[in-house]
């Protein structure tokens, strides 16, 4: 009997990791990247002898990871070596040098870091972690390992049941604050929701268990960055048999009756069973669905009307020297007025004093530098194109630049940071629409609000085509490397169930 064929769009992380689960589920798999290089944002740049992760950095929830490998009979240590980070990571106070705060996961060392705040923040701290606890594990078993394909999957009394228990209505810093008075500790706390996009002043309390998933599981490591796990799914998706073909600009889904039928590439078309797209999904349903009437309900008005997450100014910057003074791998640095950074980046304000993130993938792996020194990747939160009020010319790379670097320098070893730098390199929201197809350059595509979440978020079963599925951050359950190996898993899931009849329950 001949195998099924199903074309993937993009080597992103979850084209990559539908494409594992489809190729060892007895299809015949090809994807189709514009690149040169797999892992969509999970890329690496490498220039006068430094290697930077393009995107993303923190490994967290790594079974998630692993499960890939696993489903494969592969051991993961072959694949993706990891190591845990203790300290996970170090908080740097701008207005005060001095204020630093290592953030442990181990409960001993944590109490202790919180007790340096007050005996009640450390208390209301444990209120917070018992109470996140207890909806993160409604979320993970009722919502976020599972698709919404019909509105009765959603409104029926036992899952409006668990979303109420979510109790989403709080902000997430409101919510943090009914536990933690200290202002500086709430912040340390809340900021993770920018992991997905969103900012904690806004974004609803659910995604505070962002930092209960570091504080609970740990923050990990993988050897060679996080480009070593892009690597590793495309060596597995070949082993299993599939076909990658690089620098091929999927053009359009084609679709015949509202059915998908392949793709057109390199003004060449290619006809499968199914089509899988990993691409973002504003951008696909914009500029590759063609179809009008496949397209549904997400013409191009509604594309543009919806919310978008931030996006980012990246900095890559290759020293002279290593920094053994500063000693975490991971590094924020928060300035006071936190609210107002934040209102800036979603109101499209240039930012006059933006807190960022310092990564040295090169303290713990050598190999990821020139002997003897660091190469820094410095990423700076910002407004994503549409409602940005200013252009992402020179002038506002030298901005972001200029002012990064001087709040470094009141760091204890960054003093002459900027006479240190050999080796330069940038990413901005422009380039991560022009090289991702990121939709206005949010880097994390749709933001995670509550009329953009769980079943009202684009969904893995393409509403009006059928043989057509999504995957990525756009999609359910959200952004975040563990969370889109999680769409990947609902999208495979999806598919088997219209070919072959089977349901698969991940939760």
């Amino acid at each position: 009997m001949d195998k099924k064929k199903v074309i993937v769009i993009g080597a992103g992380v979850a084209g990559l990791a539908s494409a594992i689960r489809l190729q060892h589920a007895g299809y015949e798999v090809e994807i189709f990247e514009k690149e040169k290089l797999p892992g969509g944002k999970m890329h690496r740049i490498e220039k006068d002898g430094y290697k930077f992760d393009l995107g993303p950095t923190i490994v967290m929830m790594p079974e998630l990871y692993k499960e890939l490998f696993e489903l494969c009979d592969r051991n993961p240590d072959d694949y993706i070596p990891m190591e845990r980070l203790d300290p996970m990571y170090s908080v740097f106070f701008g207005d005060q040098p001095d204020d630093q705060y290592d953030i442990s996961s181990d409960l001993v060392k944590l109490t202790a870091t919180l007790e340096k705040f007050s005996d009640e923040d450390a208390k209301g701290f444990m209120f917070y972690l018992q109470e996140i606890y207890k909806r993160f594990l409604v979320a993970k078993n009722h919502f976020i390992q599972r698709p919404f394909r019909n509105k009765s999957d959603f409104y029926n009394p036992s899952t409006l049941k668990k979303a109420f228990e979510l109790k989403t209505l709080d902000a997430a810093d409101h919510f943090i604050g009914k536990y933690i008075v200290n202002e500086r500790l709430r912040q340390m706390i809340s900021f993770q929701t920018l992991y997905i996009g969103v900012s904690p002043f806004t974004g609803p309390s659910l995604y505070t268990m962002i930092p209960m998933i570091e504080f609970l599981y740990g923050v990990w490591f993988i050897k060679g960055g996080m480009y070593t796990m892009a690597e590793a799914m495309e060596r597995l998706f070949l082993e299993l048999g599939g076909s990658i073909r690089y620098e091929e600009n999927v053009e359009e889904i084609l679709i015949d009756g509202k059915h998908a039928k392949g793709i057109r590439s390199n003004d060449n078309n290619h006809y499968s069973d199914y089509v899988v797209c990993n691409a973002d999904f504003p951008f696909a349903m914009k500029h590759l669905v063609k179809d009008k009437k496949a397209k549904g309900k997400y013409t191009d008005k509604k594309i543009d009307s919806m919310k978008y997450s931030c996006s980012c100014f990246l900095m890559y910057l290759g020293m002279n020297r290593k920094y053994d003074e500063v000693k975490q791998v991971h590094n924020f640095v928060f300035n006071e007025g936190l609210e107002d950074n934040l209102n800036g980046i979603f109101n499209g304000k240039k930012l006059e004093n933006p807190s960022f993130y310092v990564y040295i993938g090169s303290k713990v792996d050598p190999s990821l530098a020139p002997e003897g020194k660091d190469g820094l990747y410095i990423l700076v939160p910002v407004s994503e194109l549409s409602t940005s009020q200013y252009e992402w010319d020179e002038e506002t790379i030298q901005y972001y630049r200029s002012y990064v670097l001087n709040a470094l320098k009141i760091i204890k070893g960054f003093e002459n940071l900027e006479d240190e730098i050999i080796s330069e390199t940038y990413m901005t929201p422009r380039d991560f629409e022009s090289k991702f197809n990121a939709y206005n350059g949010a880097c994390f595509g749709l933001q995670p609000t509550l009329s953009q979440s769980n079943h009202l978020r684009p969904q893995a079963k393409a509403e009006n085509c059928e043989n057509l599925y999504f995957t990525g951050s756009s999609t359910h359950p959200g952004a975040g490397v563990p969370i889109v190996l999680l769409s990947a898993k609902i999208a495979v899931a999806e598919l088997i169930l219209d070919d072959q009849g089977i349901l698969i329950d991940y939760t």
